[in-house]
C-alpha cells in the first residue's frame, strides 16, 4: 500500500514539473484591430548587445525560436504561448539549458490572397522592405526581457511595438526609381502588385535624346536603392569597423571608395554607355521571385520579361530589343541570369551567372533529389551521417541541411512562409499542394523526398536538364550566351551543380555552347570570375567585370545599323 502511494506520488510531481509553460503575450490596445491571422514568435537570446529577431541564423551560436500559427484570433483576447510548438535549435523547451535569457515576442500578420487558380492562402505580405520577416512594416514585437530561465511559468509579454514604414529612395540625376503595376501578377494574385527597378542612367542622358542604349539587368536580392553607385568621396569620418564576414577591418570605407570609382568611370567621357537595372520583386514567400514563372508566385518571368523591362526600355530609350539586353548576377542572381537566358533565350544576348543557386538538381546543393531517399542523412546499413549544408574554404562545416531547415520550420511552419532560402525554392519549383501552398520537396522536420515533386522540379526548373533536354532547339538561341562562374569551396556547395552542367555544355555540339565555365580557387561563396582579387573588392563591380565580353557580343551580333563605337572598349580585341 505505501509502495503504491509513494509511486502515484512520484508521478504526480513528474506531471507538475513537466508541466508546459504558458507565457501570455499581449497586444497593446492601439494594435489589437491589426491582428487576426498570422505567425507568433517566442525568440530567446543569450546576447543582450543584440536583439533575438536579428540573431536566428545556421550558425551554432543563433538566438532560439519557437513558433505558432493563429487564426482569427478575438481582437480583445490575449495570446497563451505553449511551448510545446517545434523549436530551433533546440526542439523541444525542456531540453533548454537553465540560465539568463533575454526574450522578445514578435508577431508577423498574415493576409488573405484569393488567387486566380482558386486558392486562398494566408500569407505575409511585402510592406516594401523586400520581405524581411524581422523587418516588416506593422510587424509587432515586444522589447527584450530579460529572465531567468527555469521552466518558467507566469512570464508575461506585451507587444507593443511596430516596425515603421519603409522611406522610399529619391530620384538623382543619374538613378530613377519605378513602380510598376503588372496586369499579369494582379490578375493572378486578385490585387494589385506592383514590381520595382531603379534605373542608372549614362551621362549626359538628357542632351541626347537621340542616343538608345543597350540594357544591363543586375538581378539579385531586394535591393533598397541602386547598390554601388556614389557620386561623392568616402566618409573620412567613418570607424574602421570589423567585418565578420571577410575577415577585415573597414569594409564600409572600402565599398564607399568603390562606388565612387564606379561613378568617376561611369562619366568618363570613354566609358561606354548603357542602362543598368536592379529589379525589385519582393513577394509573399521571399524578397525575390527568381525572375521565372511559377505555380505559387504566378507568371513573374512573363511580368519582368514582357511587361517591366519593355516599360523600362520605353521610358528611358533602351534599344528594346533581345540583341541589346545582357542579364548578370550573383548566387539568386546568378541563377536569375540564368534562368532568364534559357526561359527566354532569344529575350536577352548573354547572361553571366556567379555562384548560382543550384542550376542542377542533381546536386541540390549537397543533395540529389532524384536518387536519395532522405535530404538530411546519408543512409548506411547501422548507421546514419548528417548532410553537410554550410563550410568555409577550408571545408570546416558550420551548419547541418536539417540545422537550415528546421530554422526555418520553426520561424514559418509547414506552408513555405519562413520567408527564408529553402523555403523559396520550394515555393518556386513545387506544384501547388491541395491546400494551395507549395507541395513540400520534402518533409521538412524528416528529411523525406518526395519523388514526384522531385520529377516537377525536373522537368520544369532544373536548368542543366531543360539545356540537354532542348537543346536541338535551344542550342542555336544559347550559343555563345552562357557564361557560369563559381568558387570551388562555395560556402553552399553551389560549385557541385556547375561540375555537372559544365560537363552537359562541354559535350554539346551543333553547336557547341561557345561560352564559358570558370572556377576560383579555394573561393567561397560568392565567386563572380576574376581570378587575381579578392571576393569582398570584386562582389562590388558587378558592374563592370563583364563589360568587354559583352562589347565583344554586341560586336559580334548586334544589326550593322546599331553605333557600335561608344561600345568598342580599349582592350577589346
Amino acid at each position: 500500500m505505501r509502495a503504491t502511494l509513494f509511486l502515484c506520488l512520484v508521478l504526480f510531481a513528474g506531471c507538475q514539473q513537466n508541466h508546459t509553460p504558458l507565457i501570455t503575450i499581449k497586444v497593446a490596445s492601439e494594435f489589437r484591430d491589426q491582428v487576426k491571422d498570422g505567425r507568433l514568435l517566442l525568440l530567446i537570446h543569450h546576447n543582450d548587445q543584440v536583439e533575438p529577431r536579428f540573431a536566428v541564423s545556421d550558425e551554432v551560436g543563433s538566438a532560439q525560436v519557437f513558433g505558432m500559427d493563429f487564426e482569427d484570433h478575438p481582437t480583445d483576447q490575449d495570446f497563451s504561448f505553449e511551448l510545446d510548438t517545434f523549436g530551433y535549435p533546440v526542439e523541444k523547451w525542456e531540453d533548454l539549458p537553465d540560465g539568463e535569457f533575454h526574450i522578445q515576442a514578435y508577431l508577423i500578420p498574415y493576409e488573405t490572397f484569393e488567387r486566380a487558380d482558386g486558392h486562398t492562402i494566408k500569407m505575409p505580405m511585402d510592406q516594401g522592405e523586400g520581405r524581411q520577416w524581422n523587418r516588416t512594416p506593422g510587424s509587432l514585437f515586444s522589447l527584450p526581457k530579460k529572465v531567468q530561465w527555469d521552466g518558467i511559468q507566469g512570464l508575461e509579454l506585451v507587444l507593443d511595438q511596430a516596425n515603421p514604414p519603409v522611406t522610399k529612395p529619391e530620384d538623382t540625376e543619374f538613378i530613377k526609381h519605378i513602380q510598376f503595376k503588372s496586369d499579369l501578377l494582379s490578375e493572378f494574385w486578385g490585387r494589385d502588385i506592383y514590381l520595382g527597378a531603379h534605373v542608372l542612367l549614362p551621362r549626359d542622358f538628357e542632351e541626347n535624346p537621340e542616343e538608345y542604349y543597350p540594357l544591363m539587368i543586375f538581378h539579385g536580392h531586394f535591393p533598397s536603392d541602386f547598390s554601388g553607385f556614389r557620386t561623392i568621396p568616402p566618409d573620412e569620418d567613418l570607424e574602421d569597423t570589423y567585418n565578420a564576414r571577410f575577415g577585415i577591418y573597414g569594409y564600409e570605407k572600402i565599398q564607399q571608395q568603390e562606388a565612387y570609382d564606379f561613378y568617376q568611370q561611369w562619366i568618363s567621357d570613354d566609358f561606354p554607355k548603357f542602362i543598368v537595372i536592379e529589379i525589385q520583386h519582393a513577394n509573399p514567400f521571399y524578397d525575390d521571385s527568381y525572375a521565372v514563372n511559377s505555380e505559387n508566385l504566378g507568371p513573374y518571368g512573363d511580368a519582368l520579361t514582357y511587361e517591366l523591362i519593355p516599360h523600362i526600355e520605353k521610358e528611358f530609350r533602351g534599344i528594346g530589343e533581345g540583341w541589346a539586353r545582357f542579364t548578370y548576377g550573383g548566387s539568386t542572381g546568378g541563377w536569375e541570369a540564368l534562368a532568364v537566358q534559357v526561359k527566354y533565350p532569344k529575350e536577352y544576348n548573354g547572361c553571366f551567372a556567379a555562384c548560382p543557386d543550384p542550376i542542377d538538381f542533381r546536386a541540390y546543393t549537397s543533395v540529389n533529389i532524384y536518387e536519395e531517399s532522405n535530404a538530411y542523412v546519408l543512409q548506411g546499413p547501422f548507421r546514419k551521417t548528417d548532410r553537410v549544408g554550410k563550410r568555409n574554404y577550408l571545408g570546416h562545416v558550420s551548419a547541418m541541411l536539417r540545422d537550415m531547415n528546421h530554422k526555418e520550420l520553426a520561424l514559418g511552419g509547414t506552408k513555405s512562409r519562413s520567408g527564408d532560402q529553402w523555403d523559396i525554392w520550394q515555393a518556386v519549383y513545387s506544384p501547388v499542394g491541395e491546400d494551395g501552398y507549395p507541395k513540400p520537396i520534402w518533409d521538412r522536420y524528416s528529411g523525406e523526398i518526395d519523388p514526384e515533386v522531385a520529377e516537377f522540379w525536373r522537368e520544369n526548373y532544373d536548368l542543366r536538364y531543360i539545356m540537354e533536354r532542348d537543346w536541338s532547339d535551344l542550342g542555336q538561341d544559347l550559343e555563345g550566351k552562357v557564361h557560369i562562374y563559381c568558387g570551388d569551396m562555395d560556402n553552399y556547395y553551389l560549385n557541385y551543380a556547375v561540375y555537372l552542367t559544365e560537363a552537359f555544355l562541354e559535350s554539346t555540339n551543333d553547336p557547341y555552347y561557345g561560352g564559358e565555365v570558370l572556377y576560383g580557387d579555394r573561393a567561397e561563396h560568392c565567386w563572380n570570375g576574376d581570378p587575381d582579387l579578392p571576393n569582398y573588392i570584386t562582389r562590388l563591380r558587378y558592374n563592370t567585370m563583364y563589360l568587354e565580353k559583352i562589347a565583344k557580343r554586341l560586336q559580334a551580333t548586334a544589326p550593322r545599323s546599331f553605333d557600335q563605337k561608344r561600345w568598342v572598349l580599349k582592350k577589346t580585341k
